[in-house]
């Protein structure tokens, strides 16, 4: 019998569940990843996603190969492919990761799962990382993540049994059509042998001070263990992270500050999968309000001038406006601009949250729908149960590029400013202007202070008048640690309050 890998967002042969069980069946296996075009149709997707994960399918296709095999990398709907690759070259079980995606993925798991069905095939799934399919009790949460990160890693298969017949349908990866094809010319790069080069270089030496350096966009990008999108689209297991970098604190030579350092990283990664959570137990976040009431907060006339502005870092506000163009041309920021990014334009520019969270998942190469998503909206003030945190740009600018390079690296309008005005260029004379430069950069959309109170009021009016006890209790039991209900993810055939104002992205 043979049995196919269905390979989705767990581009690796190390620690890999599925792989290692069908190993460890000693027959056929056939490693799979399928091309979904509709998939690149969605407005969350861009170029920059798709190319980390063909770099990242060019390094599989490597890995398998030494292992006596090859990926098969074919292009249509997953239903459709596995049943053309089952006529073809029969299989009788799929295994693969549970995916923790958004609507669109969990109505292909269903219908993948319904043709098993059909065809009374087995379906296996893993569990990818700590995210606990159909939890029943978010107490029970916390005990399972560190129960999981505790299990030993699964190494890779010595050797895997390539069926009759596969080498014919090998084919080089063909690149779908994408709805967002923006460049981005310093991407990250993709594939476990640049995960591991990022990894080690982290836990060797970028890790020292890292809970002080990740709030600049000076500092972040050395200081962050840039492995999100690895983690993102499974080039390296989390749990692997994770005891590699307990192991590297606890090492008898690590200082101390190194230690201190690594144990904030970890506890990074514990966030990165409660975030994810949120969305497995409530799918429907990626569409509306985690608080339902507060989805009708925004009810403004047309938004498209200060959504364009905000998009091509262009409001007037410098720090904004770097953090946009950096994010831009490199795929990746760090939290504290993201979460910037995301609650200026909410409260100061007075946005529905849905097109600002799908411009900025297109911009992420390391794009996690469960984090983003549920972040997006605790950035936007619409938990219902986290502190609004309205950011001051111009006290956010000096306090992290006191002395504006991050700024005058991203926005060059404003390289020849000296630094008393670098982050408030509109408090110039023209005077001024003139002998310093300036003038092609555009005036602030609005006064941010005023913008800021603005919100603040139409935030404390609606909480007042329209936010119940009842919806904000169900928030808190369903997301926080106490009880929340059964889920509604795909079943494969038989055979207290939250803290999270205090959290951020994992970086």
């Amino acid at each position: 019998m043979t049995t196919l890998v269905w390979f989705k967002r767990d581009l690796r042969i190390d620690d890999h569940g599925p792989l290692t069980a069908a190993a460890e069946l000693n027959e056929a296996v056939i490693p799979l990843y399928i091309v979904e075009p509709d998939y690149w149709q969605l407005p969350d997707t861009s170029a920059r996603q798709w190319a980390f994960i063909e770099e990242s399918l060019d390094d599989l296709r490597r890995q398998l190969r030494g292992l006596g095999t090859d990926l098969l990398v074919l292009t249509g709907n997953a239903r459709d492919v596995l049943a053309q690759l089952h006529r073809s070259m029969p299989f009788r079980r799929v295994f693969c990761h549970q995916e923790t995606g958004g609507h669109w993925t969990f109505e292909r798991d269903k219908a993948v799962i319904g043709w098993c069905q059909e065809q009374n095939i087995e379906f296996r799934e893993w569990q990818p990382y700590g995210v606990v399919r159909r939890l029943q009790d978010r107490d029970l949460w916390d005990r399972a993540w560190n129960s999981l990160m505790k299990q030993a890693l699964l190494s890779p298969p010595n050797h895997l049994a390539k069926p009759d017949g596969l080498d014919p349908l090998i084919q080089p990866i063909e690149t779908p059509q994408l709805a967002d094809a923006s460049p981005c010319p310093d991407r990250q790069i993709g594939g476990s042998q640049h995960a591991r080069k990022l990894l080690n270089s982290f836990l060797e030496r970028r890790c020292v001070g890292y809970q002080y350096n990740i709030s600049s966009p000076l500092t972040a990008v050395r200081s962050c263990s840039r492995l999100s999108p690895h983690l993102a689209y499974g080039t390296l297991s989390l749990r692997e992270v994770y005891q590699a970098a307990k192991a590297a604190g606890q090492d008898a030579g690590s200082l101390p500050r190194k230690k201190r350092s690594l144990t904030s990283f970890r506890s990074r990664l514990h966030w990165h999968c409660h975030f994810i959570q949120k969305l497995e137990d409530e799918p429907e976040l990626e569409f509306r309000a985690m608080h339902r009431e507060l989805e009708h907060l925004k009810t403004a006339g047309d938004e498209s001038e200060r959504l364009q502005r905000w998009q091509e870092g262009e409001t007037g506000w410098p720090l904004v406006d770097a953090s946009m163009r950096a994010l831009q041309h490199t795929g990746w920021i760090n939290f504290r601009m993201r979460a910037m990014l995301m609650a200026v334009a909410s409260y100061h520019l007075w946005l529905h949250w849905r097109a600002p969270a799908l411009h900025l998942a297109r911009q992420f190469t390391d794009f996690e729908p469960g984090i983003h998503y549920p972040q997006a909206q605790m950035q936007s003030g619409l938990t219902g149960i986290n502190v609004w945190r309205i950011y001051n740009p111009v006290l956010q600018s000096q306090k992290l590029d006191p002395e504006g390079e991050f700024i005058r690296r991203w926005v060059p309008e404003l390289q020849g400013l000296p630094t008393e005005f670098v982050h408030t260029p509109w408090l110039m004379t023209p005077p001024q202007k003139k002998r310093h430069g300036g003038n092609t950069y555009v005036p602030p959309v609005s006064d941010h202070e005023q913008a800021a109170r603005a919100a603040r009021k139409a935030m404390g009016a609606f909480y007042k008048a329209r936010v119940s006890r009842e919806e904000t209790q169900r928030v808190l039991q369903r997301h926080g640690s106490r009880r929340g209900p059964t889920q509604r993810r795909p079943r494969p055939p038989s055979n207290k309050t939250s803290a999270d104002s205090q959290l951020s992205l994992f970086d």
